[in-house]
């Protein structure tokens, strides 16, 4: 089974597979949008120091074939072969980026994911939608990355400038092209035989395995798809200067030959006629040190072009779009950062925390549920017991708490530990249990946490920006800022009385640390922030 990666999280390749030679596939789609998807070759200062290393439909291969740019195959709608051990040491990351060739914002894609496959196997998927974006036109989605050992990190971050702020990013810049001067894409033969690192076959209709080299296809045409090209920075010529010409209105004094025209200084060695800088548009004249204009505003002495007025309501329109309602993704969609939709059928209820309604659409029926659906123990006796509400009916649900960051986590057929404080929200079908983690001399006798079993969604919800630290052989955390962590991970209470007046927040809370023992791939969730 795949293991699934939420934006952040990251392991090491040979947790995941000991293969070496992978698979990595990306399926972005959106309505009337078109997407080129690259691999940037990084150094270790993650610049991309040699251009031959920018895998993208023009230049679909590295030099030494350790990076190869496949095609569409196998549902996906891009796909590359990496054989890391074939990589040259001077590249220590690979960049997987998605840009949108033309107009759009990433806000718009539908559900996405990108993948590994190895030996025909998926191993790892990174999953996505248009509600993590906003006006973005590009976005790093994974990264394979050389520290010690290759690791694979799950990134998600966008740029508002597309392509050419990727490549400056990676410091390179972008010189566009003629269109005639543009060279034909070279076709890459297909291997006869599908590679061993092929994702497994799909069920009907059957698709063809990926082979090694990129599938045939016709080369874009230049007017609508141009390539671009690293370059370093070249000065650009002045423009010819154009020849003013003069007018004398009827009526006028006349201007005699090679005098400058009236009301106009031309210095001394200035041709005859009209004075214009070099540079300048010829009658308008920009004064040495004069200011630019500031962004939006028509250029003060000449050179811009005047901006048309901005009807009233367009601003209004323009600043209510970008907090329009993300798309329908599945059944729970993150709207933003501190807000989650829950989709709702009459067959398939949730339950949330008491109060954290902020808005629902359609028919909806909220009933109050107490915290003895948790489980035996009661939350008097637990510490850890909700107020819960069900919610029932057909619609769509806005769930938030005191704007918390929101994560939706989903379980297939998994298990999950969690603090009762940080769930905002959790799918009905899902077992839940009270466990208590014994420690000696703790209030109660130990320690209290949620576990959810099986298949459907938990919400969990943060003060700031959590980490995700991997579970190592002395990882001990705060219990009053543990989240969550992996059922595989083995919990522990200790008391560290070197930390009991300086180490805590506040001085009367009891020094009590949560150690988390485990296997590797474990790992726990932390917030910044003391509940």
């Amino acid at each position: 089974m795949a293991r699934e990666f939420q934006r952040g999280h990251k392991a090491k390749i040979s947790d995941l597979t000991a293969g070496t030679d992978l698979y990595v596939g990306v399926q972005i789609s959106g309505p009337g949008l078109t997407f080129d998807i690259s691999c940037f070759g990084l150094d270790a200062d993650e610049r991309l120091s040699d251009d031959r290393y920018f895998i993208f439909f023009n230049q679909p291969k590295s030099p030494e074939d350790s990076i190869q740019l496949l095609g569409a195959q196998s549902g996906d709608t891009e796909s590359f072969r990496v054989t890391l051990d074939r990589i040259p040491s001077q590249i220590q990351k690979l960049s997987f980026t998605a840009t949108i060739d033309g107009g759009g914002q990433m806000s718009q894609i539908a559900p996405g994911y990108l993948r590994i496959v190895a030996g025909g196997e998926e191993v790892a998927r990174y999953s996505f939608d248009g509600s993590e974006f906003s006006t973005e036109r590009a976005v790093m989605l994974g990264d394979l990355y050389l520290k010690d050992v290759w690791r694979f990190a799950a990134v998600g971050q966008g740029f508002d400038g597309g392509l050419d702020a990727l490549l400056k990013n990676f410091g390179g810049e972008v010189a566009e092209e003629e269109p005639e001067a543009a060279p034909p894409q070279a076709a890459v033969p297909a291997q006869p035989q599908a590679p061993a690192f092929a994702p497994p076959a799909q069920a009907a209709p059957p698709a063809p395995a990926p082979s090694f080299g990129a599938p045939p296809a016709p080369a874009p045409a230049p007017s609508v798809h141009t390539a671009p090209t690293v370059v370093g920075t070249t000065p650009t010529a002045p423009a010819a200067p154009t020849s003013p010409q003069t007018f004398t209105p009827p009526g006028q004094t006349f201007t005699p030959p090679g005098a400058p025209p009236a009301g106009q200084y031309a210095p001394p060695g200035a041709p005859a006629g009209q004075f214009t800088p070099p540079g300048a548009v010829a009658g308008q004249f920009a004064p040495p040190g004069a200011p630019g204009a500031f962004p939006g505003q028509a250029q003060p002495f000449g050179g811009g072009t005047q901006l048309a007025p901005v009807p009233p309501e367009a601003n209004v329109r323009v600043v209510l779009t970008k907090y329009a309602e993300a798309p329908v993704g599945d059944r729970w969609t993150e709207q933003n950062h501190n807000l989650v939709r829950a989709t709702l059928t009459k067959d398939a209820p949730i339950l949330a925390k008491q109060g954290s309604m902020v808005a629902y659409q359609g028919d909806i029926d909220f009933a109050h549920k107490g915290s003895g659906l948790l489980g035996k123990l009661t939350g008097a006796l637990t510490g850890q017991g909700m107020s819960l509400m069900r919610c029932t009916g057909n619609g769509e649900v806005f769930l938030a708490d005191e704007a918390s960051r929101v994560f939706v986590i989903r379980l297939q057929g998994e298990q999950l530990y969690t603090s009762a404080q940080g769930v905002l929200a959790f799918d009905e079908s899902l077992e839940t249990e009270v466990r208590r983690i014994e420690g000696a001399g703790l209030p109660g006798g130990g320690f209290f946490s949620m576990l959810f079993s099986g298949t459907g969604a938990v919400v969990v919800k943060t003060r700031g920006v959590p980490v995700v630290l991997p579970v190592g052989a002395a990882t001990y955390v705060d219990g009053n800022a543990v989240i969550a962590w992996s059922a595989g991970a083995q919990a522990v209470t200790t008391t560290s009385l070197r930390l009991r007046r300086s180490g805590y927040a506040r001085q009367t809370t009891e020094a009590v640390n949560l150690q988390f023992r485990g296997a590797p791939g474990n790992f726990v969730v932390v917030q910044p922030f003391e509940v």
